[in-house]
């Protein structure tokens, strides 16, 4: 199966889904009134998203590989900032466990992409 858009690839759609997830967690209780964290948190899972968007949209292996490395960053920064999150209870365990294993899901999906892509001749 060819991938023609970036809507496609699995990994932007899980990342879309963290970003959603994340919002969610922004929009309310103690996490909607620290206004650094909520920016941060939510810029960072936007991040995930888009430079897996803006690499397919190179049309370069190489290019996209960079921005996949981009959003793998990323989503370690969002991992980080949900860990910062259940510190300062501003989620409950059950979300905490949940969105962590989302963004690991993503990294590694991004990850794996990452090696199929570098083992592909395309350029």
């Amino acid at each position: 199966m060819t991938i023609t858009r970036f809507e496609e690839v699995d990994a932007w759609k899980k990342a879309r889904i963290l970003t959603t997830s994340i919002y969610a967690l922004c929009s309310e209780g103690k996490a909607s009134k620290d206004f650094g964290f909520r920016d941060q948190i939510q810029r960072a899972s936007i991040s995930v998203m888009s430079n897996i968007a803006e690499g397919f949209e190179r049309n370069s292996n190489k290019e996209f590989v960079r921005f996949l490395l981009y959003s793998k960053g990323s989503c370690g920064e969002v991992r980080n900032l949900l860990i910062i999150a259940n510190d300062l209870k501003y989620l409950q365990v059950q979300q905490f466990a949940e969105l962590s294993e989302l963004a690991i899901t993503v990294s590694s999906q991004i990850a794996n992409f990452i090696k199929y892509l570098k083992k592909s001749k395309k350029d």
